[in-house]
């Protein structure tokens, strides 16, 4: 049972995006890593088809388990090697074998297929077979980046230098280079293993995919300045902010999922991170006048989205009804546009940048382009000319990523900037208002009395001088 539990526990951190599936199976320290990995990454490409299978036989409702639970069992039980444990879990799978099978053989009827594997998307079948480099970022807070080569070099890598186009990035194992646009990041061929690694543990490298990498690196926020990351968990563009902040200023990160935040405070931890303040909070509640962020020039925002842009998320199974698709989208977009707006009225605010790993238009240009409509004091940054991969039409100032023309996962970033003409003045705070109120009241009431006196004063008696006669001639 226990290898179930685990790989359903990392199936929901991944589904609710608190790491990556590597990530979180390496820190689990389970006795069999490569079998965790196996049937959590399986489980998550067949996600939709066990989903579908297990709403249409109503197994949580006669099981009472959790969704990610009934994945991993379902999974294994249909389409994996057979349920490997005992217990209790095993008379229940057992129980409801035979509906489980049958509910997929008219699945398979359905869309004329008729091996398991078929029933993914084309799109997910070539994404099978996509090779990415691994990207090493170096946390600069605790070594640097020549450091750092010089440390593979003699751990037996072979060093090739500086990319300098995107081919270069096509390497054999045991090489590796800098990469052509990002300084602090070094590529390896794909696979490398650094989850043991002494530089991992130890927080002097952070594994981080390369468009991920692009929000923090755009934003580019001074040192000591004051920066928000809106929606932080897992934490990776947090600790790129702190390090580009070299660790001087204030970096406020807010997340909702209180486990999401605890682990986050530990990867900021072993990054070496001192200038955060972490904030078990809804973004969207976040008061842009507290005196607090009245110096926030920074925003980084990178809202929950589809995930459609991952590689592995991306590998859900049966295609979904393109009627709810819709309907998820439209409200995943109304969420971003509302944390944009949102972040976009904090009074000092310079820059922001907002992005997802998504490849919907919904999602990314369209949001983007809402929010300028309705903050016209802002506008859009073109971002790095040399990128090859740009946002549609007519927001092309944006960035796309995707793994055929940039290596990486699917992304997308967008910079907004504040209007040089257009700078906002911080509203005054509780203190300036009650001494100008204060200031008002004092006049007005000197004034009064000054009336009430010259109308209530006794009127004093006059003199009144004689005239005298002019003298006769």
């Amino acid at each position: 049972m226990a290898l179930y539990a685990k790989a359903a526990d990392i199936l929901e951190k991944v589904e609710s995006k608190q790491g990556a599936v590597k990530t979180l199976v390496f820190e689990s320290k389970f006795q069999n890593i490569k079998q965790l990995f196996a049937l959590v990454c399986e489980t998550q490409k067949y996600s939709s088809v066990l989903q579908e299978l297990i709403e249409s036989t109503k197994l949580l409702k006669q099981t009472k388990v959790k969704m990610t639970q009934a994945k991993v069992l379902v999974y294994d039980l249909l389409i994996g090697q057979g349920i490997k444990c005992g217990g209790p879990w095993k008379v229940m799978m057992t129980k409801h074998r035979a509906r489980l099978e049958a509910a997929l053989a008219r699945m398979k009827i359905k869309q004329k297929v008729t091996k398991n594997r078929d029933l993914l998307p084309s799109s997910v079948q070539q994404a099978e077979g996509v090779l990415l480099p691994r990207y090493v970022r170096v946390n600069t807070l605790k070594t640097t980046v020549d450091d750092a080569v010089d440390y593979f070099k003699r751990d037996g890598f072979s060093y090739l230098g500086e990319a300098n186009r995107l081919d270069d990035l096509d390497l054999k194992a045991k090489s590796f280079v800098r990469d052509l646009h990002l300084s602090d990041l070094l590529v390896f061929a794909p696979k490398t293993e650094f989850h043991e690694h002494f530089l991992y543990k130890a927080g002097h490298i952070i594994l981080q995919d390369k468009a991920s990498c692009l929000p923090a690196f755009l934003l580019n926020p001074p040192a000591n300045s004051h920066v928000i990351d809106a929606c932080a968990a897992p934490g990776n563009k947090t600790s790129h902010l702190a390090a580009i902040m070299k660790n001087k200023g204030r970096l406020f990160a807010f997340d909702l999922d209180a486990k999401r935040l605890s682990t986050m405070s530990t990867l900021l931890l072993r990054a070496g991170v001192r200038c955060h303040q972490l904030a078990h909070q809804d973004f969207l509640k976040v008061d842009p006048s507290d005196p607090q962020y009245k110096d926030v020039e920074y925003v980084l925002l990178d809202p929950s989205c589809s995930g459609s842009g991952m590689v592995c998320l991306g590998t859900d199974a049966s295609p979904p009804d393109p009627e709810r698709e819709q309907r998820r989208l439209g409200n995943l977009a109304a969420f971003q546009l509302r944390c944009l707006n949102h972040a976009l009225g904090f009074p000092r605010l310079q820059r922001l940048v907002y992005s997802t790993c998504s490849v919907h238009t919904e999602e990314n240009e369209k949001v983007v382009a809402a929010g300028l409509q309705q903050n016209p004091g802002f506008r859009l940054v073109h971002l790095l000319p040399v990128w090859p991969e740009r946002g549609l039409q007519p927001l092309s100032q944006c960035l796309r990523a995707s793994t055929t023309k940039t290596l990486t996962h699917g992304f997308f970033v967008a910079l907004l900037e504040r209007h040089s003409d257009a700078v906002s003045r911080a509203p005054p705070s509780l203190e300036e208002c009650s001494r100008d109120i204060f200031a008002i009241f004092f006049f007005n009431l000197q004034f009064f009395l000054k009336i009430y006196i010259l109308n209530n004063a006794p009127a004093k008696k006059r003199k009144r001088k004689k005239k005298r006669a002019p003298p006769m001639q």
